[in-house]
């Protein structure tokens, strides 16, 4: 039975010769492709209205604005959104129309959703998570999105990279412009409101808040456009969007008009003056001179 054990054990490595390490299989390097088969996809819209749809009608309430703006839209697309709260995901699977969303990945930091294989399948299983490094643009990441796009599938980013730190928007990152670029796919912009004080950042169980998401017309790369300037425009759209939900649509589009859209980054200036621009926190008592910014 020597030829039994031979075949069956793993081979050894000849003296001298420096031990070859395993190929890594988690984190970017993670495979998702099976998660877009029909049985994966079938948990995830189980789990959408089994769960996700149900919570977030529970502890957001949400409104729902500009979803029509998507009716005629086909995909795949990228939805690139402001980001505040891992309730932001729930969120936009809930809201975001079903003939989109059935074949829908999320680019997720590979660090957080794919430190481990056992972590890795749910990710992916459970919201379609597709793994990219959130601090640089790197050709695993590219490679990632880029062929979930190819699959079919729309995609959902967040451009500042990670969550807000303080309640204000980041600068964008050109990740998802640069993407749509290459692919040559249009961008819905997106603006999240309120999921911060639902299911703020260090918090691990939600509270009742009210919840919002404005979607906002597709976005086409411009003739000659770079993947930055792309990446402010897509910028200053949510901003537009965030400026609707707060002012309504006429205001909003008087004030985009006339470059007064109010900057969802917050002011440059100290850690304590950026939370009071914020305003009061829920609960808290108003403050006359607070500025009327939306509710991140």
């Amino acid at each position: 039975m020597d030829w039994l054990r031979f075949i069956s054990s793993a081979p050894n490595t000849p003296k001298g010769v420096e031990k070859r390490k395993p190929e890594p299989d988690t984190g970017v390097y993670y495979d998702t492709k099976w998660s877009r088969g029909p049985l994966a996809r079938l948990v995830r819209e189980a789990g959408v209205y089994g769960f996700m749809k149900p919570a977030i009608r529970i502890y957001g309430s949400p409104r729902v604005i500009g979803v029509d703006r998507l009716d005629e839209v086909e995909g795949p697309v990228i939805f690139a959104a402001n980001h505040h709260s891992h309730a932001d995901t729930t969120l936009m699977m809930a809201t975001i129309p079903t003939h989109l969303r059935r074949k829908l990945a999320v680019a997720a930091g590979a660090d957080y959703f794919f430190p481990n294989k056992f972590a890795a399948h749910a990710s992916a299983l459970f919201i379609g998570a597709i793994p990219i490094e959130r601090t640089k643009l790197s050709k695993l990441s590219i490679k990632n999105t880029e062929g979930a796009i190819k699959a079919g599938q729309s995609l959902l980013i967040y451009p500042e990279g990670g969550r807000s730190p303080d309640g204000w928007s980041r600068e964008h990152r050109p990740g998802a412009a640069f993407v749509a670029k290459r692919m040559g796919v249009p961008v819905v912009p997106v603006y999240i409101d309120g999921t911060g004080t639902v299911l703020p950042k260090g918090k691990n169980w939600p509270t009742r808040s009210r919840v919002a998401v404005v979607f906002g017309k597709p976005l086409q790369l411009s003739d000659g456009e770079d993947a930055r300037a792309f990446a402010k425009r897509i910028q200053g759209n949510i901003n537009e969007l965030a400026d609707e939900f707060t002012s309504g649509w006429w205001e909003a589009r008087k004030n985009a008009h006339a470059d007064r859209s109010p900057d969802l980054n917050g002011p440059e200036s100290a850690a304590w003056r950026r939370r009071w621009a914020l305003g009061p926190k829920p609960g808290e008592k108003s403050r006359p001179t607070a500025k009327r910014w939306p509710n991140l």
